[in-house]
């Protein structure tokens, strides 16, 4: 799966890695869904660092189109509210 972070860039991610991410997503949703901005933030940052973590960055010239795209560490709550779909962030891929 293509995953773009805005800002950064691609990466290439197994669909092992998605459920990880997944349950990353959900506790994001739920902060955003109780207002808690202390918890968004801390959620945002860990998706973002799995992410980074576990994908391999592509190439910055690579034309892959992006199976989802992920708001840059900076995006605000409302932001990203406004990004989310049915299945959160990160689509179910099971």
């Amino acid at each position: 799966m293509i995953v773009r972070i805005m800002g950064e860039g691609q990466l290439d991610l197994s669909e092992a890695d998605m459920d990880l991410l997944n349950s990353v997503d959900t506790t994001l949703e739920q902060a955003i869904d109780s207002g808690d901005e202390a918890s968004f933030r801390e959620a945002l940052d860990s998706l973002l660092a799995k992410v980074r973590e576990h994908g391999k960055p592509l190439a910055l010239d690579s034309l892959e189109s992006s199976d989802f795209v992920l708001p840059p560490a900076d995006a605000s709550m409302d932001e990203v509210k406004e990004m989310l779909g049915d299945e959160g962030l990160i689509p179910d891929v099971s």
